[in-house]
């Protein structure tokens, strides 16, 4: 998990004098992963982006790069809701982490700045299941051949499910990725 994984690197930036880059809780990492929504603006038109979220990093990068003039829905599993949750309460909270999202949004507490750009930019939260994000994940192989780790299928699955329902006319993009996958999962 994500807290195992950062003491690990504090622990060996400790020893060694590494530089510790934070996976999510960086205004200049989420900067970066927000040059993502940049790079897709120039090349698609839409009005809504949705964007999966675990720690937080992406989907204020994203936010913050595009939010003012495109709709931002995050898109959570059930297992993983660490934005949802933080919403609800009105600051960051801790959640149990479970289910087949775990790996790549398994952060169990959203990050402090990234709950900030969050909070004032995301316009909506929603979750969806693990069978969806499944079925999402096969849709993607079966009619575009595309490998997507069950992050990455998430807002595939929101639009699936009818988690988050367009308007008329709504042209909606969500982020693809498939770093996280075992391409044996879905032949």
């Amino acid at each position: 998990v994500y807290a195992e994984a950062r003491a690990a690197s504090e622990k060996r930036a400790a020893e060694t004098g590494a530089l510790i880059v934070p996976a999510y809780e960086d205004e200049v990492v989420f900067a970066g992963a927000g040059s993502v929504a940049l790079e897709f603006a120039d090349q698609a038109r839409f009005d809504t982006l949705l964007v999966a979220v675990g720690g937080g990093g992406l989907i204020a990068g994203c936010a913050a790069a595009i939010g003012a003039a495109t709709r931002i829905v995050a898109v959570e599993t059930e297992g993983t809701p660490t934005l949802h949750e933080a919403l609800k309460a009105g600051r960051p909270v801790e959640v149990k982490i479970s289910g087949i999202a775990a790996d790549a949004l398994g952060a169990s507490r959203i990050g402090t700045p990234n709950f900030e750009v969050a909070q004032k930019l995301v316009r909506q939260s929603v979750l969806v299941s693990d069978d969806v994000v499944r079925a999402a994940q096969r849709a993607l192989w079966d009619e575009l051949r595309v490998v997507a780790e069950p992050a990455g299928a998430a807002g595939l699955a929101a639009l699936m499910a009818g988690a988050y329902r367009p308007a008329a006319g709504e042209r909606v993009a969500t982020l693809v990725c498939g770093a996280n996958t075992d391409p044996g999962s879905v032949a």
